[in-house]
């Protein structure tokens, strides 16, 4: 039996990809970009403070990291709790250490019903990132656009009620979306998404209600993707980290600038027999004096004035 014509007729077929959200490119063939001061890399800290409900729906599915055993999982709840209490004040000490500009990106429920927590993350002269409303309030196909609409609203209006400094980005708790999340974002104001991430470097895509920039946050690279699913060593993450540098590093002495974005856990690195690895990380990362180490933010702002986005 043969398929229908009309099964291989797509209105959006083209070369590249077979979607209008944003123009192909390869990333060797668009112009170099060179960072402040000439440095090669743009390293983005970027450090996840999350949510995750004891009580959790798990609609459409359970998060990542989530709670795994039948209710109450306290196991798992106060392991993530423990970041928050704990793990974080760690991240903080090693950023002081080394000079880290970091971007925290927050779900804001816990930023709303953790105040101390707020207050110290705000001495830092950092960049606030909206990371939805909390890890078990999901982005997905085939729920209501209004139920989705009030949602992205509440997350950002609340974050933005808290902050000092407006909300320009966001990242989805597990990074997952729905068709309409981008347009939902640029209606509440939000730049720049970092969900989608094939690719190394911002690039420009579009939506209902006008231009969205995506900031590519590796998940390659992720201590939870790294060492809590692939259940890699610490030594390995680092390793893998320090290899990531060093290739872009040499990538970019002929390509142009590049960018390094390291997504962090305060839960898992945050841990005492952690630490060590990530502020053996930083070291490397901020030692060199290739790097620019700024706010995700700042990077897109450098990238913008350079490629007219």
């Amino acid at each position: 039996m043969s398929l229908d014509k009309e099964y291989l007729e797509y209105p959006k077929r083209s070369y590249g990809h077979d979607h209008d959200r944003f123009d192909w490119s390869m990333l060797t063939d668009r112009p170099p970009v060179t960072w402040p001061d000439n440095k090669r890399v743009a390293i983005w800290i970027n450090t996840s403070l999350q949510f995750y409900p004891l009580n959790q729906r798990g609609l459409p599915f359970k998060v990542p990291n989530g709670m795994t055993m039948p209710y109450p999982d306290l196991r798992h709840f106060t392991l993530r709790d423990y970041g928050n209490r704990v793990g974080i004040y760690r991240l903080l000490k090693a950023f002081e250490r080394f000079g880290v500009r970091p971007t925290f990106a927050i779900n804001s429920q816990l930023a709303r019903d953790t105040p101390y927590l707020l207050e110290q993350l705000q001495r830092f002269d950092a960049e606030f990132i909206c990371h939805g409303w909390n890890m078990d309030h999901l982005h997905y196909g085939g729920q209501d656009e209004q139920e989705e609409a009030e949602l992205v609203q509440r997350s950002v209006e609340t974050l933005n009620s808290l902050i000092d400094t407006p909300v320009q980005g966001w990242l989805s708790p597990a990074k997952n979306q729905s068709w309409k999340t981008p347009d939902l974002l640029t209606a509440n104001g939000i730049e720049y998404c970092c969900d989608w991430v094939n690719d190394d470097m911002p690039y420009a895509f579009k939506t209902d209600n006008g231009p969205l920039m995506m900031m590519p946050l590796s998940t390659e690279l992720e201590d939870q993707f790294i060492i809590g699913q692939n259940l890699h060593s610490e030594d390995s993450w680092v390793e893998q980290i320090k290899d990531a540098f060093d290739f872009l590093l040499e990538e970019s002495a002929t390509q142009g600038g590049r960018m390094l974005a390291l997504n962090l856990h305060p839960w898992m690195m945050g841990q005492p027999h952690r630490i060590s690895s990530l502020e053996t990380v930083l070291e490397y990362l901020m030692g060199h004096t290739e790097t620019w180490n700024a706010t995700a933010g700042d990077i897109l702002q450098a990238f913008n004035a350079q490629t007219g986005k």
